[in-house]
């Protein structure tokens, strides 16, 4: 309904913006109401009364055990303020005790308390030089509200003074005071030739003078915080933002809080409105905050009170940020207990946590503190380097990470990511390494450097192993041309590596192995015709000769020959510390997909078709090699040539 009326009268008296800022204020309150910020607000029952209970302030800006308040319950001094039919408002106190229950409210003794109004107080950050507003002073004519201040000497308050700015014309109010004591802020109707003011009750704010001792001429916080309404209920906060009531600025009805960030030596950016729940459709103000702490107290005449203005505490409940996952092994899919996972924030932060016997791992709370902070961003990595157990005795390889922010997160969150790692062990074979007949060169129409990523990305994960590349070829030709071509192959990746690739030297090693070591199976493999190859077979030339020979089954002979031609590395070291100056580590090429095939290195005939390059897709267990192509067969003109001392492929 007031949403229609502030449309309707925007619509009938255009020249008048309260219309169109009224219906702005509406659509505000409900989009605000319909979305709360994380503020929890709670009103003070121990404390508030039917009466008015507002302006709440600490005592002492580290302890915060005492809070003080004005109010106009029975029990403060002087007659009905005939104004507002209440009593006249006096500063109370009230003390928390080890269990949160504060004490009964007691007025400040005289000389605080007299006949008229005392209210809304701020204290030094020692809880002994205090100001305070003090409205209808005895004996005159249409009396003002003005400043006072007043130090302790012991346990009692010395009498009042008036600030030396405030002249008895015109309204002063609210005080507030700056971290460091030498800037006091506080509302005024103050107007002159030089200085008219942008409407009621406008922010002002003074300078302490050291040598003259006293305060300073006001000065007027500007049209950014000022407008044509009240602007009243100033709170400097310790990191420099100012709090504010006003009801210029859009809100959502009679006072609401805004808060202005500091934007330079005594100055301030456009306020933001606090928005629900801590402001409301009544009237919100006073608001005080803990220094270190988003927590606190304000006024409020919201619906649902004990009184006309209660007290209400607010805190933001604090961002809660986990981390959990699993840690397994990529083929076996088990759990790796006492893998390392690291989270190194933005902040510079960097803890460890080792994966239990499941493999879990969780990053919570670290004592009082937590690992994982608001507005930060964090790379978590897992590393099964050092792991030693019986279903890994030789640790696992791979460093993977992954990323986590919490820079826009609004609501506390618990974040899962699991990692995979694949155990060591003796050869670590690679994807399929294509090379030409006869050739040691990286220019096969597949690419075999494409294979070679997935080597890139194992050492770039891992910066602490070093590694033996070694070629291996099968047993066709003499066995010193095997030997010397599979080194050559070794040493082309190696070269590549290292140049291309940005592999440190130091961490990489050829080597050439031709026929010597036959390949060992380590699961049960069926060869194309469907014959089984028993787990833990060893592929030498007698036993393929005897169970595969090529005049039988020309596809289960070459079947077993691509078995022994490979590339695979070996971890020599889990130790290795790059030197200072050295690149940080390889360098990874992200448009390059690796696909993580299990086949072992090989060659294939130039002259095959196109359509046959592509080497076959990998089966589903690491160590089965795939169906070789029928073009590696040698031809009877290449069978003819090797008779004669030329070399076939290998």
């Amino acid at each position: 309904e007031a949403l229609a009326e502030y449309q309707k009268y925007a619509k009938d008296v255009p020249s008048d913006k309260r219309g169109e800022n009224g219906a702005k204020s509406c659509e505000l309150a409900q989009k605000w109401k319909d979305n709360p910020t994380r503020y929890k607000v709670e009103n003070m029952v121990q404390i508030n009364t039917k009466e008015w209970d507002f302006c709440p302030m600490y005592l002492e800006r580290k302890k915060y055990t005492t809070l003080l308040f004005s109010s106009t319950r029975p029990g403060a001094t002087g007659d009905v303020d005939g104004n507002v039919g209440q009593l006249f408002a006096d500063i109370f106190s009230t003390q928390i005790d080890k269990n949160g229950k504060w004490s009964t409210p007691v007025p400040l003794a005289s000389p605080l308390s007299t006949k008229v109004n005392e209210a809304a107080c701020v204290l030094d950050e020692k809880g002994s030089n205090m100001y305070f507003t003090k409205c209808g002073v005895e004996k005159k004519k249409n009396p003002k509200c003005q400043l006072y201040g007043t130090v302790k000497r012991g346990q009692a308050w010395e009498e009042p003074i008036i600030l030396p700015f405030v002249i008895d014309s015109f309204n002063y109010g609210h005080p507030a005071l700056s971290k460091d004591e030498k800037i006091m802020f506080f509302s005024s109707d103050l107007k002159d030739s030089l200085d008219p003011g942008y409407g009621g009750l406008d922010l002002y704010y003074s300078l302490w003078d050291a040598k003259k001792k006293a305060w300073g001429k006001p000065i007027n916080l500007g049209p950014e915080i000022n407008t044509s309404e009240d602007e009243a209920f100033p709170f400097l906060h310790y990191d420099g933002t100012l709090y504010f009531a006003s009801k210029g600025h859009l809100g959502m009805g009679g006072f609401d809080i805004f808060k202005a960030p500091s934007s330079g030596t005594n100055k301030w950016s456009k306020p933001t409105n606090f928005q629900y729940p801590i402001n409301s459709a009544g009237d919100d103000f006073a608001i005080v905050f803990e220094s270190e702490h988003e927590r606190g107290y304000f006024t409020s005449s919201r619906a649902g009170g004990k009184g006309g203005d209660d007290i209400y505490s607010f805190i933001l409940p604090p961002l809660l940020f986990m981390l959990e996952g699993y840690v397994t092994e990529v083929d076996s899919k088990l759990p790796v207990p006492g893998a390392t996972v690291k989270l190194v924030g933005s902040d510079n932060s960097s803890f460890e946590v080792k994966t239990d016997v499941k493999g879990y791992y969780k990053f919570e709370t670290n004592g009082q503190a937590r690992y994982i902070n608001p507005k930060t961003s964090y790379v978590v990595s897992a590393s099964g380097i050092d792991v030693k157990t019986p279903d890994f005795p030789d640790g696992l390889l791979g460093n993977p990470k992954a990323k986590i922010t919490t820079v826009d997160l609004k609501e506390s969150t618990n974040f899962r990511q699991d990692f995979v790692l694949k155990k060591i062990i003796k050869e670590m074979r690679m994807p399929l390494v294509l090379f030409l007949l006869d050739s040691a060169d990286l220019s096969h129409p597949s690419n075999p450097k494409d294979s070679l990523e997935f080597l890139v990305k194992v050492m770039s994960e891992s910066p602490n192993i070093t590694v033996e590349l070694s070629a291996h070829t099968d047993y066709r030709s003499d066995a010193v041309y095997n030997q010397k071509l599979s080194f050559r192959r070794a040493k082309t990746c190696v070269d590549y590596l290292i140049t291309s690739r940005g592999i440190d030297p130091n961490r990489i090693t050829p080597a050439g192995y031709g026929e010597s070591r036959p390949s060992k199976t380590d699961r049960e493999l069926n060869t194309p015709s469907g014959k089984t190859i028993p787990v833990g077979t060893i592929l030498s030339q007698a036993w393929i000769d005897k169970n595969f020979p090529q005049r039988k089954n020309k596809d289960d002979y070459e079947f077993v020959m691509q078995i022994n031609r490979r590339v695979v590395f070996t971890i020599l070291r889990r130790d290795y510390v790059a030197a200072a100056g050295t690149s940080d580590g390889p360098k990874i090429a992200p448009e390059i997909k690796v696909t993580e095939s299990t086949s072992e290195g090989g060659e294939i005939d130039p002259n095959a078709p196109q359509e046959q390059l592509t080497p076959p897709p990998p089966p589903q267990e690491q160590v089965a090699p795939p169906v070789p192509p029928r073009q590696t067969a040698p031809t009877p003109q290449e069978e003819k040539k090797g008779k004669k001392g030329k070399k076939p492929e290998q």
